[in-house]
């Protein structure tokens, strides 16, 4: 079931009204019921794996806080942890490297054999890969390293812990909630709130216009010109793939805003996943304002474990380097994903070195060669508007460059994107060759406005300022203006209806 379907608009608002009225110690039973009837709109056959992964986890946790409890051996205690901990993780990663990367590990092999000529090649299967799984089983994985790690406490109610892995606004595509924030919340009874609801409205209205308006609509012209890389070349690119960097935001971000807006209605608050991230000033801060909660998981339950920064300079580019390349891997079975994740990485460690050099070079210049009043001057120009811009630029250029991997139909044809890049065919910009991409010009018009306007919403996120609370202050009959204005947007302007197949947002597939 999709957010953006008519099915959705029936059943939360029922699933809403029930859990309201229902008496306060079985909301969550309910919630649990609702939300496995939600995953089993896509392929009911597959809740018996959100299931089996919650059964690994639960009796998994259990099982360490008892070793923990009844175990006095130091030595012993620690090898049943590792164990145990060692077998909820392989089980679950065994589940998900079978659905997501057994047929290209397949395609692989066989490669290999062909091109040396070893013999017969494999029969590759036809696995279709169950929506959301790489999401709920790395939260579950990340719910029993806390338990092996005694930051919280086994769950001892099964529903409940069934909950935290299966809950429907967060399901299949997050954010990855830490153990610690969900089910504190679920374990507690819910009173109707007007201010959450209302929130929770306008949060979901937000998301609904950047994933209609803008996600949906820039798909269009990506689609034509990603899918014939040999027809398109130049600014035609250049052009797809600025909006292929609004659209993947627009639909992640709009699902995870929509997700926060439907857990609020219903009084349970989910970590905010983007910090607008394309305002960042080095891909670093990117990293730490796009997908949080993914690029938090990451560093506790890998960089870290790894050695994190502990173990000098060279150690800390590799554990980088391996983490972002297993990123990339964690979003799909290609060797396309695995460059762009390794790509992010080495943006990372190369501007690490710069920053050392040019520190270092300043010190020397500071040192030898300039007065106090100098150096004071050097370092206000550094907080100037055009140094900021430029990083800003430079920053999104990078990351937006690195999107072309993400997005291209493997390695191959990303490499054919990029040598069509640079033909500079200027006069696309204003011969109206762009309107003939499957956007009308006034259509064009208007995703471009919508941009302008997540930009400024961005802004203000950026600088420390919640623009919902803002406008929530406001006197009514503003109110209204601006959220009638997002709702007229989305019903004018979104992609729905029978000219459009109602569309998955990206990160379902992962």
């Amino acid at each position: 079931m999709l957010f953006n379907s008519i099915q959705f608009l029936i059943f939360f608002p029922v699933v809403t009204t029930i859990y309201y009225l229902i008496p306060k110690k079985v909301q969550y039973i309910w919630l649990l019921i609702s939300s496995y009837f939600f995953y089993m709109g896509w392929n009911y056959k597959y809740a018996l794996l959100l299931f089996i992964t919650t059964v690994i986890t639960y009796f998994g946790g259990g099982a360490i806080e008892y070793v923990v409890n009844h175990v006095e051996n130091d030595k012993a205690r620690d090898k049943y942890k590792k164990i145990i901990l060692a077998l909820g993780i392989v089980l679950n990663l065994g589940i998900l490297g079978y659905y997501k990367y057994f047929s290209f590990t397949i395609n692989m092999i066989n490669h290999v054999v062909e091109t040396l000529h070893l013999g017969k090649s494999f029969q590759a299967l036809d696995i279709i890969l169950p929506v959301g799984i790489s999401f709920y089983i790395f939260q579950a994985l990340g719910y029993l390293m806390d338990v092996y790690r005694r930051k919280i406490h086994a769950e001892r109610n099964f529903l409940r812990y069934a909950l935290f892995v299966s809950f429907f606004p967060q399901l299949v595509a997050g954010p990855i909630e830490r153990s610690e924030n969900l089910l504190m919340q679920l374990a507690k009874p819910v009173a109707f709130s007007y201010e959450s609801f209302r929130k929770g409205l306008l949060l979901m209205l937000w998301g609904f216009f950047l994933k209609l308006v803008i996600a949906d609509r820039a798909a269009i012209i990506v689609n034509v010109v990603y899918g014939n890389e040999n027809i398109y070349n130049g600014f035609y690119i250049i052009v797809a793939t600025f909006l292929f960097s609004m659209q993947i935001y627009c639909d992640f971000y709009g699902y995870s805003i929509i997700a926060r807006g439907t857990a609020l209605v219903l009084g349970i608050s989910l970590m905010d996943n983007f910090q607008a991230p394309y305002f960042s000033k080095s891909v670093k801060e990117f990293w730490r304002r796009w997908h949080i909660s993914l690029s938090g998981w990451f560093r506790d339950y890998l960089y870290i474990p790894l050695g994190g920064n502990r173990l000098g300079m060279l150690r800390k580019e590799l554990n980088l380097l391996i983490v972002f390349s297993l990123s990339g891997l964690w979003h799909g079975a290609a060797f396309s994903y695995i460059v762009w994740g390794l790509l992010n990485g080495i943006y990372q460690v190369l501007g690490e070195c710069i920053f050392k050099i040019k520190g270092w070079i300043s010190k020397k210049i500071i040192a030898g060669e300039m007065t106090e009043a100098e150096a004071a001057l050097k370092l206000r120009q550094k907080k100037t508007f055009s140094r900021n811009l430029r990083k800003r630029a430079v920053t999104f250029l990078l990351v937006s460059f690195a999107w072309l991997f993400f997005r291209a139909e493997g390695l191959v044809a990303a490499i054919g994107l990029i040598k069509n890049m640079f033909v500079f065919n200027w006069m696309i910009l204003f011969d109206g060759s762009l309107f003939e991409l499957g956007v009308e010009k006034h259509f064009f018009i208007v995703m471009l406005l919508a941009i302008v306007v997540l930009f400024f919403v961005d802004y203000q996120k950026y600088r420390g300022k919640d623009v919902t609370e803002i406008l929530l202050n406001q006197e009514w009959w503003f109110r209204v203006i601006v959220e009638g204005s997002l709702l007229f947007s989305i019903l004018l302007f979104g992609c729905y209806g029978e000219l459009y197949d109602t569309s998955e947002f990206i990160y379902f597939q992962f």
